[in-house]
């Protein structure tokens, strides 16, 4: 029915469409705003990239109701998608502060908006997903060239981003930033943790295109995102490279077991020998990752227990609409629960801070999203016989599973710089399963 509303105001406007060259050429500005949202991300306010996001999905309504034949199709995921963001709606009538918790439902409008568009353009033209990997690379190498400077610097913090009170000074940790706002390297590490698998996947989808330098390049900047990383500190960044690590690796077995076992396993065993002398070697870097498994006796994580807590309690007493959407929201509420001296502006777990703010429906509904979509990437990536698509939804599902599990311990999730590129990433599975449908 919607598309037959599409089609019939289409027939109205079809004369506007083949008079003019900007809207003949929309899927390219659509792109232009797409990417130059990308840029700010790595510089400017939040502002200004929902700012950004709105031109994409602006230009877009634009398309619909004015290119012939455009239609708008969707995936059981983003079926779901759509309950979610009912289901959030609802939650925000029902919220005690509503003035708070409509802001952030502005936000979630502006993201989802910005997923439904990005989709909408990769599955007219796939080359546009693919060239916003290009530019999400290049944010990525960009701030890998200033977590490098800030690193070899040694950058001051400007916040208390770690318990020192139990290390010597040699096992102090320099923890980058780079350029997102706000300075966090917790966010910076999120950043990194949801980019990079663009970087790792344009270097094999160059390779199966046969641009070897340009792959080299790739691989490269692959290197050096992954040593910025390493660079941040970010205890959440790092067990989500852990969780990308071992999904690249599981991917790989589809292309080199049967032909390649002997050779596949001696890389990966020397790959972990490396990488276990390499945190060896570094006071720093040992005495940071061992912190994890420190349970309370490290402030950070005796800290994110008793926000924990807190925020359990909050939802077992708002389990079935929650308390409304937005971390302002969160945080008035979360004074009413809170343990003295923890104040805190998310539940430091994004299924957590989810059921929290929308209810155990909500969660449902966006567990049911991200499930479905991992179990198309997967059958994808098994069936397909289009290596170069292989690479490119891999790079997609890599993402995906890291940004899961960086949510675990972190909500950094629900920056900008994150979701705009999560949501790329999220289109591009869709475009590609759309594709072979």
């Amino acid at each position: 029915m919607f598309n037959s509303i599409l089609e019939f105001i289409q027939g109205k406007t079809g004369i506007l469409y083949r008079n003019s060259y900007l809207l003949q050429n929309i899927d390219f500005l659509i792109f232009l705003a797409l990417a130059g949202t990308l840029l700010a991300s790595l510089t400017m306010s939040s502002g200004i990239i929902g700012l950004g996001a709105l031109a994409v999905a602006g230009l877009t309504f634009v398309k619909l109701l004015t290119a012939p034949g455009e239609k708008v199709r969707m995936t059981k995921a983003e079926l779901c998608l759509i309950i979610f963001f009912l289901i959030v709606f609802i939650s925000l009538c029902g919220s005690t502060l509503f003035g708070l918790s409509f802001k952030g439902f502005l936000k979630t409008v502006t993201y989802i908006l910005f997923y439904f568009s990005a989709a909408q353009l990769f599955k007219s033209n796939l080359r546009y997903g693919i060239a916003a990997l290009f530019v999400i690379a290049a944010g990525i190498f960009f701030e890998s060239g200033i977590a490098f400077l800030q690193n070899f610097t040694h950058v001051q913090a400007i916040a208390g981003w770690q318990d020192v009170s139990n290390l010597n000074p040699e096992q102090v940790m320099t923890r980058v930033y780079g350029t997102l706002q706000p300075y966090n390297p917790n966010l910076f590490g999120g950043y990194l943790v949801v980019g990079l698998p663009a970087c790792l996947g344009l270097t094999f989808w160059l390779l199966v295109k046969k641009y070897y330098k340009l792959a080299l390049l790739f691989f490269v900047g692959t290197g050096a995102g992954v040593l910025s990383l390493v660079f941040t500190g970010c205890r959440g960044a790092y067990v989500a490279f852990f969780m990308m690590t071992l999904c690249v690796l599981t991917i790989s077995l589809k292309f080199f077991w049967q032909n390649y076992k002997k050779i596949y396993l001696a890389v990966v065993g020397a790959g972990v020998v490396v990488s276990t002398m390499l945190i060896l070697a570094s006071t720093s870097l040992r005495a940071r990752i061992l912190s994890i498994f420190a349970m309370r006796q490290d402030s950070s994580n005796s800290f994110r227990f008793n926000v924990y807590q807190s925020s359990w309690q909050m939802f077992k007493d708002n389990w079935l609409l929650g308390i409304g959407v937005g971390n302002k929201n969160f945080r008035e509420i979360y004074g009413l629960y809170m343990k003295t001296g923890f104040d805190a502006l998310s539940a430091y777990n994004i299924y957590l801070e989810t059921a929290v703010e929308s209810g155990i429906f909500a969660l449902i509904a966006f567990l049911v999203y991200l499930g479905l979509q991992i179990f198309y990437a997967v059958k994808y990536i098994l069936t397909s016989k289009d290596a170069a698509k292989i690479v490119l939804m891999s790079a997609a599902l890599v993402s995906l599973a890291g940004v899961m599990a960086h949510g675990m311990v972190d909500t950094v999730f629900f920056r900008p710089q994150i979701q705009i590129i999560f949501w790329i990433m999220m289109a591009i599975i869709s475009a590609l399963v759309q594709e072979k449908c």
